[in-house]
């Protein structure tokens, strides 16, 4: 299988190790040395899981990267936001939709 999920591998202080993340697989990560083990080690780990799951005939996570997704989303804010972003968006003459849309970008308009 094509191994599209999405890894991260960060130092955690309280290890005083690098541990290796897979956003599918929540509930696994690999500690090691280096950044280089604890991304290899992950993906083995990942890997072996995908084997078991495949062998007790159980679906495995799509891949994050493999998800389509549409653009859209929906939030609710509290009316008083809403104003605000309302009105800062007349104020820079543009749509509350592309002000929303840079912010959560951090760009600027």
């Amino acid at each position: 299988m094509t191994d599209h999920y999405t890894y991260r591998v960060t130092w955690s202080g309280e290890d005083d190790e690098y541990v290796g993340l897979c956003a599918e697989f929540p509930s696994l990560s690999w500690l090691a040395l280096t950044p280089d083990e604890a991304f290899s080690g992950i993906r083995r780990l990942v890997s072996e899981s995908l084997a078991a799951l495949a062998a007790d005939g159980e679906a495995a996570p799509q891949p994050l990267a493999d998800q389509p997704y549409s653009g859209r989303f929906m939030v609710s804010v509290p009316p008083e936001v809403h104003r605000a972003l309302a009105r800062q968006a007349a104020e820079a003459g543009i749509s509350l939709n592309r002000l929303v849309s840079a912010r959560l970008a951090n760009d600027t308009c």
